[in-house]
């Protein structure tokens, strides 16, 4: 995982901005060591959310909306991994993709599905800037193609063209 930018180069991101980075670092988290949810949530309440860890200052996050992600998508992740395997192509299934991967594109899927209070444009553009924190190469754009085809499927709206 990438560590938050130093304190001097901090770029002012949202509290909602920072709650979906940290939701997606505890998913990933939570995938890898096997921990579960409320554990992980008060790890991050208590010593991460606009916390220093490490010499590295975390940002502050809106705390109900990180919760909101992190236990939407445990509770909903049957019926969201279906959409998110719907949405990659025969030759990438979910099981292919790392970790990090599947917590942005799990949490992204949540918030397109839950969330409609939230319009699509910002949750594409917020997951897809999460994980160009984590990838250089093509992930960002497979990020943006799944969580635009997610979202003509369950909202009728994206911003490319309708494959059907």
């Amino acid at each position: 995982m990438t560590e938050p930018a130093p304190t001097g180069a901090v770029r002012h991101a949202n509290k909602r901005g920072a709650a979906r980075l940290a939701a997606v670092q505890a998913l990933y988290q939570m995938d890898v060591a096997g921990s579960g949810v409320f554990e992980i949530t008060a790890e991050y309440e208590t010593f991460r959310l606009g916390k220093e860890v490490d010499g590295a200052l975390y940002r502050e996050a809106d705390a109900q909306w990180f919760r909101a992600i992190l236990t939407g998508v445990v509770e909903n992740q049957k019926t969201i991994d279906p959409v998110i395997r719907q949405a990659l192509t025969e030759d990438w299934p979910l099981s292919r993709l790392d970790s990090t991967l599947r917590a942005i594109l799990r949490a992204g899927v949540y918030e397109l599905m839950k969330r409609e209070d939230v319009p699509v444009a910002v949750i594409v553009s917020e997951y897809v800037d999460i994980a160009k924190a984590f990838y250089e190469e093509d992930e960002p754009k497979l990020v943006n193609a799944v969580l635009d085809r997610v979202s003509r499927r369950v909202r009728g709206e994206g911003r490319g063209k309708d494959a059907s």
